[in-house]
């Protein structure tokens, strides 16, 4: 099994800090908008090196998705940041007319994402924005895995034309992709190779089922490990040809089950080539406070209950 080293924890909205910086630097048309959070989505940077770019709206997150799509049709490309919940639920009516529907080129950034939100509570720790997002025709969806991979992600969704929910977090957890990895949208990553069980996560679940799969290891399974960075457009291709191998599957996310990565993949699997699954994510329920490690042991969400996944998988098989 190949070993993943974590290079220092670091927080993913900080990483699309970093990236925004970035494009700051090479991309002139990029402008930010922030709805009274710019401290919390880490892009001080961007707005000393670029004042005339940056849109501070208050909070007022509606109002920001309107003029984020409005300022597509001069050209620009508009970065939204504030929290998952308002980036998605305050605002889902303005972002499925003006930039849906519309087909805006708007880059709606979303941090503080899932229970590792922590402290904050149930009221803003969003478990339904990627089904939320999804549905919507016409938005990728994506849902990177650490820092390095989320800088990556935000300097690439520049480049994509139409509209992007990026999803990224909070707490400060394992950075351990490549810093120099090109970012791909649609196409999923291959992180272990494995005969038994297929493992698919995203976002902060991936370094758990790296876990996972090492003490899985050490019991005789083998477990292919495949980041889906990229929730929508899935890449089916990557889970297809992993499931006819290993005859079942695991997803692993930080989202209610229903709407999420894993209701994507049964979906697709249920029409494609029918394979035993068992989810890893939250049970049709809100959260509540508590500390980042609390909640995600409480809810089911860390490497402990993909194993107990797998091996609850392996016996449907």
């Amino acid at each position: 099994m190949k070993k993943y080293t974590d290079q220092g924890k670091n927080d993913t909205r900080s990483g699309y800090g970093a990236g925004m910086t970035e494009l700051g630097r090479t991309n002139p048309k990029v402008v930010a908008l922030c709805a009274d959070l710019v401290g919390s989505l880490k892009i001080q940077e961007f707005i000393d090196e670029n004042p005339e770019r940056f849109f501070q709206v208050g909070i007022a997150e509606a109002n920001m998705m309107g003029i984020a799509a409005g300022l597509t049709i001069g050209g620009k490309i508009p970065f939204t940041g504030t929290f998952a919940n308002f980036s998605t639920g305050r605002v889902y009516d303005q972002i499925r007319q003006s930039i849906a529907y519309s087909g805006k080129n708007v880059k709606i950034c979303a941090s503080h994402a899932g229970l590792t939100l922590g402290e904050d509570g149930a009221t803003h720790q969003i478990l339904e924005d990627i089904g939320l997002m999804k549905m919507l025709p016409g938005m990728t969806v994506i849902n990177p895995c650490d820092y390095n991979q989320t800088k990556a992600a935000t300097i690439a969704i520049a480049d994509h034309e139409g509209p992007v929910y990026l999803r990224f977090g909070r707490p400060k957890v394992a950075n351990f992709t490549p810093a120099d990895q090109k970012f791909e949208i649609g196409k999923a990553l291959l992180l272990n190779e494995g005969s038994d069980v297929t493992i698919v996560a995203t976002g902060h679940l991936v370094w758990e089922a790296l876990i996972a799969a090492e003490n899985l290891e050490k019991e005789g399974i083998s477990a292919e490990v495949i980041n889906i960075h990229t929730i929508k457009p899935l890449d089916s291709e990557a889970v297809l040809r992993s499931v006819k191998k290993t005859g079942c599957i695991v997803t692993a996310e930080e989202h209610n089950y229903l709407g999420g990565l894993g209701e994507s993949i049964s979906g697709m699997l249920a029409t494609q080539h029918p394979t035993p699954q068992e989810f890893v994510a939250t049970r049709d329920t809100f959260g509540e406070s508590g500390t980042p490690a609390q909640l995600m042991e409480k809810y089911g969400l860390n490497n402990k209950a993909i194993h107990e996944a797998v091996h609850r998988v392996l016996n449907r098989k």
